[in-house]
């Protein structure tokens, strides 16, 4: 696997592409010199040869030329214009991978042509600290040996997982936005621990590591959400008191409501 990555390009080089760049070098997939990013900014570039090693550019050509696997992490709405420049310099020799949230496969063989391999990833933010979760579909002219290569990429960052086209809205909606679900759900946590009477810090400390350790041990142990959540929940005791408000206030409903509209909205925009 090490082996089939040789050379790597980013089209952008922000947060998501620099986390990337993190990931892959620390896992030792390929390394800083057969990296290239396309960045306009003088100061990325600087920031991102300075602090990886690795080399940089402004021009589409030498991109394209010199990375046989480009990966298009750049905002949406610029996508069009900018892929112009790159089209007249992609063959079949390269994989393309794109991040951008909303563009699909078909909108994406319009801008590069449609014999070109293209596979289309879901990240998210965690990504920024190599704890990402992601999907990725590829298109009818993709290989083995190139979905390997996306796995290898996005596992780097994280966990990484294949579905059809059809389904990352869904995961756009679940694991896409997730983050922030969870980022409100902690925010409720800890200001429940100040109306409990604790200080904010120490309940942000204790919050914090509380929820990461309930995944931390729901990953590790394999054991399903349920079996984790009757084992602390005792007859009679705190736990359940706890969940029983969360019951009432109808929790459940309201988390996979709140999936099934992010998901609805992935695929207006998508549109």
């Amino acid at each position: 696997m090490r082996s089939s990555i040789d050379t790597l390009g980013f089209v952008g080089g922000g947060q998501m592409a620099e986390a990337m760049i993190r990931g892959i070098v620390a896992s030792g997939l390929t390394t800083a010199e057969k990296i290239m990013v396309a960045e306009p900014s003088v100061f990325r570039r600087d920031a991102l040869l300075n602090q990886y090693g690795v080399v940089c550019t402004s021009e589409a050509e030498m991109l394209c030329h010199s990375c046989k696997v480009l990966v298009l992490a750049i905002k949406p709405q610029l996508a069009a214009t900018v892929l112009a420049e790159y089209r007249p310099f992609l063959t079949s020799e390269h994989l393309v991978i794109s991040i951008m949230a909303g563009v699909t496969l078909h909108t994406l063989a319009g801008w590069l042509g449609d014999t070109i391999r293209l596979i289309r990833v879901m990240p998210n933010t965690p990504a920024l600290v190599l704890a990402g979760a992601t999907a990725f579909s590829p298109n009818h002219h993709v290989t083995d040996q190139d979905r390997k290569t996306a796995s290898a990429l996005f596992s780097a960052v994280g966990s990484c997982v294949e579905v059809p086209e059809s389904q990352l809205d869904a995961v756009t909606g679940l694991s896409g936005s997730g983050p922030g679900y969870v980022f409100t759900f902690i925010e409720a946590m800890i200001d429940g621990g100040v109306l409990a009477g604790l200080p904010r810090p120490v309940a942000e400390q204790l919050v914090l590591q509380t929820v990461y350790g309930s995944a931390k041990l729901a990953l590790e142990t394999g054991d399903h959400p349920a079996v984790l959540k009757g084992k602390v929940t005792s007859p009679g005791g705190t736990t359940i008191a706890g969940i029983q408000v969360l019951e009432d206030g109808a929790l459940r409903g309201v988390v996979m409501g709140a999936i099934e509209a992010a998901t609805e909205r992935s695929r207006e925009l998508g549109a």
